[in-house]
């Protein structure tokens, strides 16, 4: 009698790494970083917050993203600690929720730039869980958990829509707070791997073409790409607030939301029919155009085109940057790109801050 044979192994479902990862880019990314977005005309209107000072708490949640990344780049340990990851989320929901406790402008440029650091630090650690976590599964699963960031806008954006009918800008930092504390709940069983193999830059360096040059467009490119979109995820809300009265503006963010939740995805879909330098460029033509919109043309039906360029493509041209980066197989690639689009954040805001006196168009369409 022939012995039967063994049952095939039972593999693991990717889902629940793409929803834990996906809720943590929801909270440090979605709301942490981006709900000050839908929050500043609030600010503005209530708190007396000058455009000045608007434009410079952008700036140290910039500055402080990117000391968050180079933390994560100068101890690698980091980003395989569970303990870090969960230590951020505490952090930022920490941030969020001390905002109303005070009107000290230095105050809260520091808090913005912790949740900055926190916001880089929760995107590199669960980032590399979901790499590692997914690598055996369908590429596009790592888009759906990327999509998190989209879903965190909707869902913040929602929120400061619905405060803003009936209390504060106090109310809406709190409930923001409540929503990204949620999230960091779904996203506490994410557990990076200790000991998850490096992604090789380095492989076949004797054999890599002379692309240097290459790369070199790509950064510039990507860092004024960092100029540029940050201008418009800063300040768009309020620009379209500006132009069209009402409630717009508010549902305008959760409209770029929407469009981002399912644009990495499709992005990475589409990478397998065009090349993608092609799509690098198509997207930050269609980003370009639906920046510049609202600042070109009023009314509500160009501002929600706008929101829907805009959000399709924000995170779709990071994805497309950053491997074609480690594509060209140029030593430390993903961080030099993540050093040049931070410091392009860093410098957006300062860049638009003259401008602002006049409105917000001429902004948009520096950006």
């Amino acid at each position: 009698m022939h012995a039967s044979p063994p049952p095939p192994p039972r593999t693991t479902s990717p889902w629940p790494i793409v929803v834990q990862g996906a809720a943590a880019l929801a909270a440090g990314m979605g709301v942490g970083r981006f709900v000050y977005t839908p929050i500043l005309p609030l600010m503005r209107d209530q708190a007396g917050l000058s455009s000045a000072l608007g434009a410079n708490l952008a700036t140290a949640n910039f500055i402080g993203y990117l000391l968050g990344a180079l933390i994560g780049i100068a101890a690698p340990a980091v980003v395989r600690s569970a303990a870090a990851l969960r230590g951020s989320l505490l952090v930022l929901v920490g941030t969020l929720a001390l905002m109303p406790a005070t009107h000290d402008g230095v105050l809260w440029f520091v808090l913005r730039l912790v949740a900055g650091a926190a916001s880089a630090l929760t995107f590199v650690i669960a980032v590399s869980a979901m790499l590692t976590g997914l690598r055996a599964h369908a590429h596009h699963l790592v888009g759906w958990a990327f999509g998190g960031v989209g879903a965190g806008i909707a869902l913040s954006g929602l929120l400061v829509v619905a405060v803003q009918a009936a209390s504060t800008w106090e109310a809406a930092w709190l409930t923001c707070a409540a929503l990204a504390a949620v999230l960091a709940a779904l996203a506490w069983p994410l557990a990076p791997h200790r000991h998850a193999p490096e992604h090789s830059e380095t492989v076949q360096r004797t054999d890599r073409p002379r692309t240097h040059r290459w790369f070199i467009a790509l950064l510039a490119s990507y860092t004024f790409e960092g100029i540029g979109y940050i201008i418009a995820g800063t300040f768009l809300v309020a620009a379209i607030q500006e132009g069209v009265p009402g409630r717009l503006g508010g549902g305008a963010w959760i409209v770029v939301g929407l469009a981002a939740l399912p644009s990495c995805a499709l992005w990475t879909r589409l990478a397998h029919r065009w090349s993608r330098p092609t799509l690098l460029l198509t997207a930050l033509i269609i980003q370009a155009v639906g920046i510049a919109l609202p600042a070109l043309v009023g009314g509500p039906a160009p501002a929600l085109v706008s929101a829907v360029l805009f959000g399709a493509t924000f995170m779709g041209i990071s994805t497309i940057a950053l491997s074609i980066g480690a594509h060209l197989q140029v030593p430390r690639a993903v961080a030099l790109l993540t050093a040049g689009y931070s410091a392009g954040q860093i410098l957006g805001p300062l860049l638009a801050a003259p401008l602002l006196s006049h409105g917000y168009n001429r902004a948009l369409l520096l950006g």
